[in-house]
């Protein structure tokens, strides 16, 4: 697979990752809208090139605010990020090139205002996924919103991650429609962060599901 050749998809207005990407950016922009003034921080696990938070941050008002770090392990779509970035004038953006799955490139940031779990939930075992929605609520402030992806496939597990998000303290601030063909979700933790977990790998993709960051 070529992750690059990918997000090519993103370009087709009719096809349903660019609905979810609208999806996630419109989120992403209420997010940020409702935030208090002031520095607003954010992370972005498997960030792919950064369409979402990106295309976002580019022009909004909260731009100069937003301290944000994108993790993605491959070279190039992290090279694409970079220069979305810089071409933008995001100087607040820090990308790292790396594995998403490990808590340690978080430690120095979490908490933060906002999550974003997009295109990651799809590509893991339903343990993982678990795990990844309680690493969430130690990554996340109080007050702190995570935005999510998952496909509707069968065995749809949608409702089962925004049940698991609920049981964990957060408060469900959005959910896609079924209809839409994607699952896109938003979570705001309503308590204190939990203590970051000593253990480093929070998810490992799975080969037989993989797809990209985005």
């Amino acid at each position: 697979m070529d992750w690059v050749a990918w997000h090519d998809k993103y370009d087709n207005p009719a096809s349903v990752l660019a609905g979810r990407l609208a999806a996630v950016q419109g989120v992403v922009r209420d997010t940020l809208d409702e935030l208090p003034a002031g520095p607003v921080t954010a992370l972005s696990m498997c960030a792919g090139q950064g369409r979402d938070l990106l295309g976002v941050l580019a022009t909004h008002p909260r731009r100069a605010d937003v301290r944000a770090r994108l993790v993605e392990l491959d070279p190039r779509n992290a090279a694409v990020a970079e220069e979305r970035a810089r071409q933008a004038g995001l100087a607040g953006v820090d990308v790292v090139r790396g594995d998403a799955g490990l808590m340690r490139h978080y430690r120095d940031v979490a908490p933060v205002d906002l999550v974003l779990a997009c295109g990651v939930f799809g590509n893991l075992t339903d343990a993982d996924v678990l795990r990844t929605v309680e690493a969430c609520a130690q990554l996340c402030r109080e007050g702190g919103t995570v935005v999510w992806t998952r496909h509707r496939r069968a065995p749809d597990l949608v409702p089962v991650i925004a049940e698991w998000f609920g049981v964990r303290g957060f408060e469900q601030v959005h959910l896609s429609d079924p209809a839409a063909g994607f699952g896109v979700g938003a979570h705001r933790l309503r308590h204190p962060p939990k203590p970051l977990q000593s253990a480093d790998r929070i998810f490992t993709f799975v080969p037989e599901k993989q797809a990209p960051a985005h």
